[in-house]
């Protein structure tokens, strides 16, 4: 038996909505928007993110990614979110709450990119602070981990801007780049979040 478990069989839909924004499961009808996208801000997100697989922006990638996020999904352990400009439709980044724990711990990692032509602008602020009360709320989380390079100074600052606390350093935790980089943990808490 999982404690503290959704009380549901198939997943929730979720897709928070405010300040502008539309937070909802990504689909294939979000492909050339995602690529295009992805490939444009290639060089900004490098530094701060895994190697991308070499058919990471092909149809056929993007066709296997939805796959495991509906795997994730049914299983509860991962809700991936596009983040799109409700004023154009435009598809600017996006955001996942992953590693999804249930019982007696109820929490999960969030990370997230956004596009470089959209960087800067508060768009991922703005975007997290839409999200987070469904993370507490229809998700029933206690806690919100976040963990971002400690020279990703813009990063830090929108975790900061959210509410979370950092915590500490993880040594060489992530493989980023193709390098084992130190992260900056950050929590959140939802006493914290609803205080």
């Amino acid at each position: 038996m999982a404690l503290f478990r959704l009380p549901v069989t198939t997943p929730p839909t979720l897709a928070p909505r405010g300040r502008g924004l539309l937070l909802r499961t990504p689909n294939m009808s979000d492909y050339a928007q995602w690529s295009d996208l992805r490939e444009a801000s290639r060089s900004f997100l490098t530094p701060w993110e895994p190697i991308w697989p070499a058919d990471d922006l092909t149809r056929a990638g993007f066709r296997r990614r939805l796959r495991r996020y509906t795997e994730d999904l049914v299983e509860d352990r991962a809700y991936p979110f596009v983040i799109v400009r409700e004023e154009d439709d435009r598809l600017i980044g996006a955001v996942t709450l992953a590693n999804v724990r249930r019982g007696i711990v109820q929490s999960g990692t969030i990370g997230y990119w956004i596009g470089e032509s959209f960087a800067g602008r508060g768009y991922m602020t703005s975007a997290l602070r839409v999200l987070l009360p469904t993370l507490f709320g229809e998700l029933n989380l206690h806690r919100i981990e976040a963990a971002c390079i400690p020279t990703n100074t813009a990063s830090a600052r929108v975790l900061e801007k959210c509410g979370f606390s950092r915590e500490g350093v993880a040594r060489r935790y992530l493989c980023i780049n193709g390098i084992w980089q130190d992260h900056y943990l950050y929590g959140l808490l939802e006493e914290d979040f609803r205080g």
